[in-house]
């Protein structure tokens, strides 16, 4: 038999929970009360559920408007609220910081100078300490062995060079007024003389010392002048050494200077610039020796072996001074060639002409061809203007420093703004 159903489960026929719930009359809501909750059965619990879920998903947009409060509010280091006397003050103790800083930089001028020298010299040197420590040498004797190598290649240079050069610098010296009234024997430098009185005054200026005068200020000022280059340079080569010492924990101190996210890309940036830099100086050593060693030949081969390793000294000397050096060494050597005779100054110019063109067309480039990539204007303006401002050392220097310049342009700003 089937159970007689509960009375209390099944409900009235005139209740309104055997309506469906969109039919339900919605009681009116009371401001003292709460609304209630509609009344569900049971089995409606997942519906209901599902509800609440969807009116928490639906979160309130915020208000567009802007807060006018925060409109009033005047901002909390605005100079319209600060005193005058105070903004005066500020202004003057940056420009007197401005003015001493700049002040300090132009007092160290000479020792800032020195220093990137030695970096330059060091980075150049760097290539030999390398070509050791492959062969399973520790950094440490590798260094001692370039540095003893280099000291020895100075004191035997010196040993053996200076006496023969002071001899032949002092023969060209005293000779020079004779060169000079060999000269007058040709007639177009004759004219000039004789309207300007050229020979005669370069002849008076020779012999009377009046040059030595002028350039350092007297006897005294020409001994100062070579003890501060002698000085400059032992200070120089010691911090050539120490750079050359130290340098791969100089490069880990660079690097560690950027981010670590970054540190991958500027240990690469880094690392090329040292190396172009690097390259040119070690470059440059072998382009000064070719230039000497021809200039010795040659002048031995056209008679002028008496003065050959003077004049090759001062072709090498010139020789580190970019564009305008071999000019002014050709002009030198060319004064004692036309002295000699016409035919060997003739000879002399066109041979330093001729070995001019191969150096900037055949030599230099096949040398620099992996480390310095830099057009020839800016060249040219990198060498005036490093030697206008800093003299020899800062030629030296201006050209492998736009070389590292560029790269940073064209690895990091020209990617930057392709990206922008």
């Amino acid at each position: 038999m089937t159970p007689a159903p509960d009375d209390s489960s099944v409900p009235a026929a005139g209740s309104s929970e055997s309506e469906p719930a969109a039919t339900r009359p919605v009681p009116p809501r009371s401001a003292a009360s709460a609304p209630e909750a509609p009344r569900t059965p049971p089995g409606d619990a997942p519906r209901r559920w599902w509800r609440r879920l969807r009116r928490g998903s639906q979160a309130t947009p915020p208000d567009p408007r802007p807060d006018p409060a925060l409109d009033q509010a005047p901002p909390p280091l605005s100079l319209q609220y600060r005193n005058p006397f105070q903004i005066g003050f500020l202004v003057t103790l940056g420009g007197l910081l401005a003015f001493g800083m700049l002040a300090a930089l132009s007092a160290l001028q000479s020792v800032v100078l020195m220093g990137v020298l030695s970096l330059f010299l060091a980075l150049g040197l760097n290539p030999a300490v390398e070509w050791f420590t492959r062969r399973g040498a520790p950094r440490g004797l590798a260094v001692a062995i370039v540095a003893l190598t280099l000291v020895a290649l100075l004191v035997l240079g010196a040993w053996a060079v200076l006496p023969l050069l002071t001899e032949q610098v002092n023969a060209l010296v005293l000779s020079f007024p004779a060169y000079l009234q060999g000269l007058r024997e040709n007639p177009s430098v004759a004219d000039l003389d004789a309207q300007f009185q050229l020979i005669n005054r370069a002849s008076q200026a020779l012999t009377s010392g009046a040059w030595v005068e002028g350039m350092f200020g007297g006897i005294l000022g020409a001994g100062v002048a070579i003890v501060n280059v002698l000085f400059s340079a032992f200070v120089t080569l010691v911090l050539t050494l120490w750079f050359l010492a130290f340098l791969p924990g100089i490069k880990n101190t660079i690097y560690q200077l950027a981010p670590a996210s970054r540190r991958p890309r500027v240990r690469y940036l880094a690392g090329e610039v040292f190396r172009r830099i690097g390259g040119y100086m070690s470059g440059l050593f072998l382009v000064v020796s070719l230039a000497a060693g021809s200039a010795f030949i040659f002048l031995n081969l056209v008679g002028l072996g008496s003065y050959s390793l003077a004049l090759a000294v001062v072709v090498a000397g010139f020789a580190f001074i970019p564009l305008v050096g071999p000019t002014i060494a050709m002009l030198i050597v060319a004064v004692v060639a036309f002295s000699t005779s016409v035919t060997t100054g003739v000879i002399t110019v066109v041979f330093f002409l001729v070995y001019q063109q191969i150096d900037a067309y055949l030599i230099q480039p096949r040398i620099f061809q992996r480390s310095v990539n830099v057009p020839g204007p800016l060249i040219v303006i990198a060498a005036l203007s490093g030697g206008i401002l800093f003299g020899i050392p800062g030629a030296l220097i201006a050209i492998p420093t736009v070389a590292s310049a560029l790269l940073i342009y064209r690895e990091v700003l020209i990617p930057a703004l392709d990206r922008a």
